[in-house]
């Protein structure tokens, strides 16, 4: 009996010794579960902005659109003019470019798809050397595989081929879904702009304490002028880049220079990607246009030239180091949101990045992650509102 009580007392002091052992990996596994939720929950987000991106596109733009006006929407406000006659001076005015742009475009494009036989024609003759040695590759694969393969005499299977539509049509399909598109993104714009402030002032009403609602408009506006500010920047620039551009494929004697101007200045809203598709376009015209392989490259090297001292001079100068961004960051969200929303992904992803960022300056808890975003030599760049709290 003596025996069997204090084996009992032994066991309850073993599990009492083992209790506080236990603790860790109760966190441990609390921790885990933890973030499988939040990986779980990312992943369905990634997976629902892909799968509305015909819905989230058209929205997306209309909010950055209206981040970007804001300011002028303002400026025309304090000369006495309503909010709806401001937004739609801005709307139409922005409709103009727009159909500015198509109809530059127009003739030049036009030109191209006329000629695209001949062209295609010019790229077999000046690649003849290559297609040989691909050939060649390919007759060797072939040979190899009917060596290797199993002849079967008794069964014999016909096969279907569908012929899939060209280029040209799959446009013509796609034009009255990009054309409601934009349209949805125009009259959003127009209705987000003629509201005025309406959407800041919900926000400081839902805010529960003074401190909130100063942090919430401080917050706001702080995206709204760097937003604005980088992309009016950045259109700047570009255009600047696309005049350049255009010059030199004047004076380099490439046809339809003002098609490479537009091109260069809708290029490099995509950083680097942009930039990489202009210089290759650029050289494959050069080929089809000069007969000496060094003449007809020499277009692509003035457009990386010119690409290059924007990209590392003009860009770091008037944009600033506050706004500058990690490369490797903007790559990586670049083809992110590619990947999500093809090239309208593309043009927003940086867009983004500049918010979010702006964002993580004013939350404590989040300056080392908007650190990260930044680039090299402006990690200690932090607002003066830095005791901002949530």
């Amino acid at each position: 009996m003596s025996d069997k009580i204090k084996n009992n007392h032994t066991e309850s002091d073993a599990s009492r010794v083992l209790l506080p052992n236990d603790t860790p990996t109760r966190t441990i596994f609390k921790s885990s579960s933890h973030w499988a939720v939040v990986g779980i929950f990312l992943l369905l987000i990634l997976a629902t902005i892909a799968h509305a991106r015909d819905f989230l596109v058209p929205v997306a733009l209309g909010v950055l659109l209206a981040l970007v006006f804001s300011p002028v929407r303002r400026f025309l406000e304090r000369r006495k003019l309503p909010s709806a006659i401001s937004s739609m001076i801005i709307v139409s005015g922005l409709i103009m470019l727009i159909g500015l742009g198509l109809s530059t475009l127009a003739d030049p494009v036009q030109s191209w798809i006329k000629e695209a036989p001949t062209i295609g024609f010019k790229l077999e003759q000046k690649l003849r050397g290559a297609n040989k040695s691909a050939k060649a590759v390919i007759d060797a694969g072939k040979q190899i595989e009917q060596i290797t393969s199993v002849e079967n005499e008794g069964e014999k299977v016909q096969k279907v081929s569908t012929r899939e539509p060209g280029v040209l049509v799959k446009l013509a399909t796609s034009v009255p879904e990009l054309l409601a598109q934009v349209l949805f993104t125009l009259v959003l714009l127009f209705f987000l702009l003629a509201s005025g402030d309406m959407f800041y002032e919900k926000l400081v009403h839902i805010m529960p304490t003074f401190k909130d609602k100063r942090n919430a408009i401080r917050i706001s506006y702080d995206i709204e002028r760097k937003l604005s500010n980088y992309l009016f920047t950045i259109t700047l620039i570009n255009a600047a880049l696309g005049v350049a551009i255009g010059v030199s494929m004047w004076l380099l004697g490439m046809p339809n220079p003002t098609l490479f101007g537009v091109l260069a200045f809708a290029f490099n809203f995509v950083p680097y990607l942009g930039a990489i598709v202009g210089v290759a376009i650029t050289a494959l015209v050069g080929l089809l246009t000069f007969d000496h392989t060094g003449v007809a490259l020499l277009p692509a090297l003035a457009y990386l030239i010119l690409t290059v001292v924007e990209g590392q001079l003009a860009t770091p100068y008037f944009v600033g180091r506050r706004l500058e961004m990690n490369p490797v960051v903007i790559f990586l969200s670049v083809a992110l949101w590619a990947w999500l929303w093809s090239i309208v992904g593309m043009l927003v992803a940086v867009s983004l990045l500049v918010a979010v960022r702006t964002f993580c300056e004013h939350i404590p808890s989040l300056q080392a992650f908007g650190n990260f975003l930044s680039a090299r030599g402006s990690e200690n760049f932090h607002p003066e509102n830095s005791e901002t709290e949530t």
